[in-house]
């Protein structure tokens, strides 16, 4: 198996370690695996570990996937995991990117249910680290 197919998979499985291991042999964490995606793309979503991980080695934050033009924001949103989207954003991810369908990752966290989500990303706009703070 090619090393980033390795570090997809352990990052979609939440193996932390393993993913720490990976790119410490110098798997790069913006490669792309066979189905174009990168591995903070697959990642078990609420694996702060893993995203803290992927983050500190490097992984862009704000990668679009090619169908929809989510980032790892929509998805952390969509699915709740506030941690992930802390790290995401610590890292340098805007929280206002819109999907090619014009939905923010607070759009999808609303949608979801998730209010905590909503309040985590209305709270963290800073107009001076690249957040335009254009919502809705």
């Amino acid at each position: 198996m090619e090393p980033i197919e390795e570090l997809s998979k352990a990052a979609a499985l939440g193996k932390t370690v393993e993913v720490e291991l990976l790119l410490a042999r110098g798997v790069n964490p913006n490669g792309t695996n066979s189905c174009g995606r990168t591995p903070i793309q697959v990642m078990m979503m609420g694996s702060t570990p893993v995203a803290r991980a992927l983050l500190a080695a490097g992984a862009d934050p704000d990668v679009r996937d090619a169908v929809l033009g989510l980032t790892p924001a929509h998805d952390a949103a969509r699915e709740g995991f506030v941690a992930v989207l802390a790290e995401l954003r610590a890292a340098g991810a805007s929280l206002w990117q819109r999907d090619k369908l014009g939905r923010t990752p607070a759009d999808l966290a609303a949608a979801e249910g998730h209010l905590d989500v909503v309040d985590f990303i209305n709270s963290a706009v800073d107009f001076g680290a690249g957040d335009n703070g254009i919502r809705g």
